[in-house]
């Protein structure tokens, strides 16, 4: 009898166990406790006046106003819009300037992503460019050789107070404005070889190197007294210009004066020495060359008495 009561007391218990509806677990954010219920929108509200197409609603995804409040983000400020409009270089300075990659011309690339710098000197040799790219303002040594540049204009080295080396060898240069040189400071090597110049600008008195062979200079390239202030020159080459004289006067500090293969049909005795003064030495100059001219340098022989060297070239 008593194994029959147990019997009948378990299924009756397990019965009522399986009709008991089974209830989503609830998960409970204590952060939000504090909140008056009246403030905290129901997350089954929906609207009665629907369509029937829109009675469905997506329960669970609607967040109480203060939760949605809580992850929405900030409004953007005046002065975040305008961070975000304006792209950057990758030291954080607008493309405008002049960051780690180079100022940024109006059209395309920065100048260093375009060319290649290696601490201050810019090398943009054989990159098909036909002006003058805008270069950082710590450039001292820029080379941009093997290109397609035909003007030099008066900006395009302005404010480089520290370049020292410009060689733009091998472009199709045919005008240069005269003040674009003029203003650097420091400069010192020009090399402005194998182009199609026609007249030489003003050049400033701190070059010690100036190379302007294969160009077009002709009778009237080279301005009077072009080089009589370059007191720290030393070497000086314009081969194959049809120059058909010896720029004069040359400086002091002269040590190479490269003319071959121009048109030089004379030389006057006080080229190079002092004709009444015999006892002057001009121990500097030691290489000259004048050979592919059509001058016979054994007509004035006293044109050479105060040189370490007789120059080169014909003396027939």
């Amino acid at each position: 009898m008593q194994n029959f009561v147990n019997v009948f007391l378990g299924f009756f218990i397990f019965e009522s166990v399986g009709a008991a509806p089974i209830s989503d677990t609830i998960v409970h954010d204590y952060e939000f406790y504090d909140i008056p219920l009246g403030q905290l929108h129901h997350p089954f509200a929906y609207d009665e006046n629907k369509q029937s197409d829109q009675a469905e609603t997506d329960i669970g995804t609607e967040l109480p106003s203060v939760i949605q409040e809580s992850y929405s983000s900030a409004p953007l400020t005046e002065e975040t819009e305008d961070e975000t409009s304006m792209p950057k270089s990758i030291d954080g300075s607008s493309a405008q300037g002049s960051g780690v990659l180079g100022p940024q011309p109006q059209d395309g690339l920065p100048t260093c992503l375009l060319c290649t710098c290696l601490g201050t000197t810019v090398y943009c040799d054989d990159r098909e460019l036909d002006a003058v790219p805008p270069l950082p303002k710590k450039t001292t040594y820029f080379y941009s050789r093997y290109n397609r540049i035909k003007k030099i204009s008066r900006n395009d080295f302005a404010n480089l107070n520290d370049l020292k080396r410009i060689d733009l060898t091998a472009n199709f240069i045919s005008d240069i404005h005269k003040d674009a040189f003029r203003r650097l400071p420091q400069l010192q090597e020009l090399v402005l070889r194998d182009n199609r110049i026609r007249q030489l600008p003003e050049l400033p008195s701190t070059l010690t190197f100036i190379d302007v062979s294969k160009n077009r200079l002709g009778h009237r390239g080279i301005p009077n007294e072009a080089f009589k202030n370059l007191d720290e020159l030393q070497h000086l080459y314009i081969t194959d210009n049809n120059l058909d004289h010896i720029p004069l006067p040359l400086p002091e500090s002269l040590q190479a004066l490269h003319l071959q293969n121009n048109n030089i049909q004379e030389m006057h005795e006080d080229t190079f020495c002092k004709m009444r003064d015999f006892t002057y030495v001009r121990r500097a100059l030691e290489d000259i060359r004048l050979d592919g001219n059509p001058i016979n340098l054994s007509k004035t022989p006293y044109a050479y008495m105060c040189l370490p060297r007789l120059p080169v070239g014909n003396l027939i």
